[in-house]
Protein backbone atom coordinates (compact mmCIF):
# COMPACT_ATOMS: atom_id res chain seq x y z
CA UNK A 1 0.00 0.00 0.00
CA UNK A 2 1.39 3.43 -0.93
CA UNK A 3 2.65 5.67 1.84
CA UNK A 4 0.33 8.42 3.02
CA UNK A 5 -2.82 6.59 1.87
CA UNK A 6 -5.25 5.43 4.52
CA UNK A 7 -6.48 1.86 4.25
CA UNK A 8 -9.88 1.31 2.67
CA UNK A 9 -12.64 -0.44 4.60
CA UNK A 10 -12.01 -3.55 2.53
CA UNK A 11 -8.28 -3.51 3.30
CA UNK A 12 -8.89 -2.81 7.00
CA UNK A 13 -11.08 -5.90 7.23
CA UNK A 14 -8.10 -8.01 6.13
CA UNK A 15 -5.62 -6.72 8.74
CA UNK A 16 -3.96 -9.62 10.61
CA UNK A 17 -5.22 -10.13 14.16
CA UNK A 18 -8.32 -8.01 13.68
CA UNK A 19 -11.56 -9.57 14.89
CA UNK A 20 -14.16 -9.96 12.12
CA UNK A 21 -17.07 -7.53 12.35
CA UNK A 22 -20.73 -8.30 11.60
CA UNK A 23 -20.14 -6.83 8.15
CA UNK A 24 -17.10 -9.07 7.62
CA UNK A 25 -19.18 -12.09 8.61
CA UNK A 26 -22.02 -11.09 6.30
CA UNK A 27 -19.56 -10.51 3.46
CA UNK A 28 -17.94 -13.92 3.99
CA UNK A 29 -21.28 -15.75 4.26
CA UNK A 30 -22.82 -14.13 1.20
CA UNK A 31 -19.64 -14.54 -0.85
CA UNK A 32 -19.48 -18.25 0.00
CA UNK A 33 -23.16 -18.68 -0.86
CA UNK A 34 -22.42 -17.15 -4.28
CA UNK A 35 -19.28 -19.22 -4.87
CA UNK A 36 -20.98 -22.52 -4.03
CA UNK A 37 -24.09 -21.49 -6.03
CA UNK A 38 -26.45 -21.52 -3.03
CA UNK A 39 -27.31 -18.13 -4.53
CA UNK A 40 -27.18 -19.12 -8.18
CA UNK A 41 -26.22 -16.83 -11.08
CA UNK A 42 -29.22 -14.72 -12.03
CA UNK A 43 -30.83 -15.01 -8.58
CA UNK A 44 -32.44 -11.72 -7.60
CA UNK A 45 -33.77 -10.74 -4.19
CA UNK A 46 -34.10 -7.83 -1.81
CA UNK A 47 -31.46 -7.27 0.84
CA UNK A 48 -34.06 -8.23 3.44
CA UNK A 49 -34.69 -11.59 1.71
CA UNK A 50 -30.97 -12.26 1.50
CA UNK A 51 -30.54 -11.36 5.17
CA UNK A 52 -33.32 -13.77 6.13
CA UNK A 53 -31.75 -16.61 4.12
CA UNK A 54 -28.40 -15.98 5.78
CA UNK A 55 -29.93 -15.62 9.23
CA UNK A 56 -28.49 -12.12 9.62
CA UNK A 57 -29.76 -8.59 10.08
CA UNK A 58 -30.19 -6.32 7.07
CA UNK A 59 -27.62 -3.62 7.96
CA UNK A 60 -24.44 -5.75 7.72
CA UNK A 61 -25.86 -7.48 4.64
CA UNK A 62 -26.34 -4.07 3.00
CA UNK A 63 -22.68 -3.20 3.62
CA UNK A 64 -21.59 -6.64 2.41
CA UNK A 65 -23.56 -6.21 -0.81
CA UNK A 66 -21.72 -2.94 -1.52
CA UNK A 67 -18.37 -4.71 -1.15
CA UNK A 68 -19.47 -7.63 -3.30
CA UNK A 69 -20.59 -5.25 -6.03
CA UNK A 70 -17.04 -3.84 -6.04
CA UNK A 71 -15.81 -7.44 -6.41
CA UNK A 72 -18.04 -7.93 -9.46
CA UNK A 73 -20.12 -10.71 -7.87
CA UNK A 74 -23.43 -8.83 -7.51
CA UNK A 75 -25.23 -5.85 -9.01
CA UNK A 76 -27.46 -3.56 -7.00
CA UNK A 77 -30.55 -2.74 -9.06
CA UNK A 78 -32.47 0.39 -8.17
CA UNK A 79 -35.77 -0.58 -6.50
CA UNK A 80 -35.28 -4.18 -7.69
CA UNK A 81 -32.90 -5.57 -5.10
CA UNK A 82 -29.66 -7.45 -5.62
CA UNK A 83 -28.75 -9.56 -8.66
CA UNK A 84 -26.15 -12.35 -8.50
CA UNK A 85 -23.97 -11.80 -11.54
CA UNK A 86 -23.63 -14.49 -14.18
CA UNK A 87 -20.61 -15.10 -16.40
CA UNK A 88 -20.60 -15.75 -20.13
CA UNK A 89 -17.80 -17.49 -22.05
CA UNK A 90 -16.64 -14.09 -23.30
CA UNK A 91 -16.30 -12.95 -19.67
CA UNK A 92 -14.04 -15.94 -19.06
CA UNK A 93 -11.89 -14.97 -22.04
CA UNK A 94 -11.37 -11.51 -20.53
CA UNK A 95 -10.68 -13.01 -17.11
CA UNK A 96 -7.96 -15.24 -18.54
CA UNK A 97 -6.36 -12.23 -20.24
CA UNK A 98 -5.94 -10.69 -16.78
CA UNK A 99 -4.79 -13.94 -15.17
CA UNK A 100 -2.14 -14.51 -17.83
CA UNK A 101 -0.78 -10.98 -17.43
CA UNK A 102 -0.76 -10.88 -13.62
CA UNK A 103 0.51 -14.40 -12.98
CA UNK A 104 3.18 -14.06 -15.66
CA UNK A 105 4.50 -10.91 -14.01
CA UNK A 106 4.31 -12.59 -10.59
CA UNK A 107 6.48 -15.46 -11.86
CA UNK A 108 9.01 -12.95 -13.19
CA UNK A 109 9.16 -11.23 -9.80
CA UNK A 110 9.58 -14.52 -7.95
CA UNK A 111 12.39 -15.63 -10.24
CA UNK A 112 14.13 -12.29 -9.57
CA UNK A 113 14.15 -12.67 -5.78
CA UNK A 114 17.36 -13.33 -3.83
CA UNK A 115 18.29 -17.02 -3.63
CA UNK A 116 16.95 -17.69 -0.13
CA UNK A 117 13.56 -16.06 -0.78
CA UNK A 118 13.30 -17.77 -4.15
CA UNK A 119 13.91 -21.18 -2.56
CA UNK A 120 11.25 -20.59 0.09
CA UNK A 121 8.70 -19.60 -2.54
CA UNK A 122 9.61 -22.56 -4.75
CA UNK A 123 9.29 -24.97 -1.82
CA UNK A 124 5.82 -23.66 -1.00
CA UNK A 125 4.74 -23.97 -4.63
CA UNK A 126 6.18 -27.50 -4.75
CA UNK A 127 4.11 -28.53 -1.72
CA UNK A 128 0.95 -27.32 -3.44
CA UNK A 129 1.87 -29.18 -6.61
CA UNK A 130 2.47 -32.35 -4.60
CA UNK A 131 -1.04 -32.05 -3.17
CA UNK A 132 -2.38 -31.72 -6.71
CA UNK A 133 -0.53 -34.85 -7.83
CA UNK A 134 -1.92 -36.87 -4.90
CA UNK A 135 -5.46 -35.62 -5.52
CA UNK A 136 -5.19 -36.49 -9.22
CA UNK A 137 -3.95 -39.99 -8.41
CA UNK A 138 -6.84 -40.47 -5.95
CA UNK A 139 -9.42 -39.09 -8.38
CA UNK A 140 -10.38 -36.40 -5.84
CA UNK A 141 -11.38 -33.52 -8.11
CA UNK A 142 -12.48 -31.08 -5.36
CA UNK A 143 -9.12 -31.57 -3.62
CA UNK A 144 -7.34 -31.12 -6.97
CA UNK A 145 -9.24 -27.88 -7.57
CA UNK A 146 -8.39 -26.57 -4.10
CA UNK A 147 -4.69 -27.44 -4.45
CA UNK A 148 -4.56 -25.86 -7.92
CA UNK A 149 -6.16 -22.66 -6.61
CA UNK A 150 -3.69 -22.59 -3.72
CA UNK A 151 -0.74 -22.91 -6.12
CA UNK A 152 -1.84 -19.96 -8.21
CA UNK A 153 -2.73 -17.85 -5.17
CA UNK A 154 0.71 -18.53 -3.66
CA UNK A 155 2.39 -17.67 -6.96
CA UNK A 156 0.93 -14.15 -6.84
CA UNK A 157 1.04 -13.57 -3.08
CA UNK A 158 4.72 -14.54 -2.85
CA UNK A 159 5.56 -11.91 -5.48
CA UNK A 160 4.90 -9.28 -2.83
CA UNK A 161 2.72 -6.91 -4.85
CA UNK A 162 -0.44 -6.20 -2.83
CA UNK A 163 -2.35 -4.70 -5.74
CA UNK A 164 -1.70 -7.73 -7.91
CA UNK A 165 -2.90 -9.96 -5.07
CA UNK A 166 -6.17 -8.04 -4.71
CA UNK A 167 -6.77 -8.02 -8.47
CA UNK A 168 -6.23 -11.76 -8.82
CA UNK A 169 -8.44 -12.54 -5.82
CA UNK A 170 -11.32 -10.64 -7.37
CA UNK A 171 -10.77 -12.36 -10.71
CA UNK A 172 -10.61 -15.80 -9.09
CA UNK A 173 -13.83 -15.18 -7.18
CA UNK A 174 -15.59 -14.23 -10.39
CA UNK A 175 -14.37 -17.32 -12.28
CA UNK A 176 -14.72 -19.87 -9.45
CA UNK A 177 -18.07 -21.32 -10.60
CA UNK A 178 -16.83 -21.93 -14.14
CA UNK A 179 -13.69 -23.72 -12.95
CA UNK A 180 -15.57 -25.99 -10.56
CA UNK A 181 -18.38 -26.68 -13.05
CA UNK A 182 -15.99 -27.90 -15.73
CA UNK A 183 -13.54 -29.95 -13.64
CA UNK A 184 -15.16 -33.26 -14.61
CA UNK A 185 -15.26 -32.27 -18.26
CA UNK A 186 -11.65 -31.17 -18.70
CA UNK A 187 -9.33 -33.84 -20.05
CA UNK A 188 -5.93 -32.31 -19.43
CA UNK A 189 -5.95 -31.82 -15.64
CA UNK A 190 -3.02 -34.22 -15.32
CA UNK A 191 -0.88 -31.93 -17.49
CA UNK A 192 -1.13 -29.16 -14.92
CA UNK A 193 1.16 -30.95 -12.45
CA UNK A 194 3.99 -31.18 -14.99
CA UNK A 195 3.44 -27.58 -16.08
CA UNK A 196 3.46 -26.34 -12.47
CA UNK A 197 6.75 -28.17 -11.89
CA UNK A 198 8.25 -26.48 -14.97
CA UNK A 199 7.21 -23.10 -13.55
CA UNK A 200 8.80 -23.96 -10.21
CA UNK A 201 12.04 -25.07 -11.85
CA UNK A 202 12.33 -21.78 -13.78
CA UNK A 203 11.78 -19.84 -10.55
CA UNK A 204 14.36 -21.95 -8.70
CA UNK A 205 16.93 -21.32 -11.44
CA UNK A 206 16.29 -17.58 -11.25
CA UNK A 207 15.12 -17.27 -14.86
CA UNK A 208 12.40 -14.56 -15.02
CA UNK A 209 11.79 -14.76 -18.78
CA UNK A 210 11.45 -18.54 -18.68
CA UNK A 211 9.19 -18.43 -15.61
CA UNK A 212 6.90 -15.91 -17.29
CA UNK A 213 6.78 -17.98 -20.49
CA UNK A 214 5.93 -21.17 -18.58
CA UNK A 215 3.03 -19.46 -16.81
CA UNK A 216 1.82 -17.92 -20.08
CA UNK A 217 1.77 -21.29 -21.86
CA UNK A 218 0.14 -23.05 -18.89
CA UNK A 219 -2.70 -20.58 -18.55
CA UNK A 220 -3.17 -20.28 -22.30
CA UNK A 221 -3.63 -24.05 -22.57
CA UNK A 222 -6.12 -24.03 -19.70
CA UNK A 223 -8.08 -21.22 -21.34
CA UNK A 224 -8.13 -22.94 -24.72
CA UNK A 225 -9.43 -26.10 -23.05
CA UNK A 226 -12.06 -24.42 -20.88
CA UNK A 227 -13.74 -22.05 -23.34
CA UNK A 228 -14.70 -24.68 -25.95
CA UNK A 229 -16.26 -26.75 -23.15
CA UNK A 230 -18.44 -23.85 -22.08
CA UNK A 231 -19.45 -23.15 -25.67
CA UNK A 232 -20.05 -26.79 -26.65
CA UNK A 233 -22.40 -27.35 -23.73
CA UNK A 234 -24.29 -24.16 -24.54
CA UNK A 235 -23.37 -22.60 -21.19
CA UNK A 236 -24.19 -19.03 -22.04
CA UNK A 237 -24.33 -18.00 -18.39
CA UNK A 238 -22.80 -19.59 -15.31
Amino acid sequence: MARGRSASKHEQSEEPGRQPSMVDNAYAALKQAILDSSFAPGYQASEQEIALRLGMSRTPVHEAVIRLQEDGLVRVLSRKGVLICALAPEDMREIYDVIIAVEGRAAELLASLPDAERELAAAELARGTGEMARAWKDGDLPAWGKADANFHRTLVERAGNGRMTRIIQTINDQSHRARMLTLKLRRELGSSVAEHRAIIEAIQRGEPVEAQARVHDHRLRARDELLPILESFGLRHL
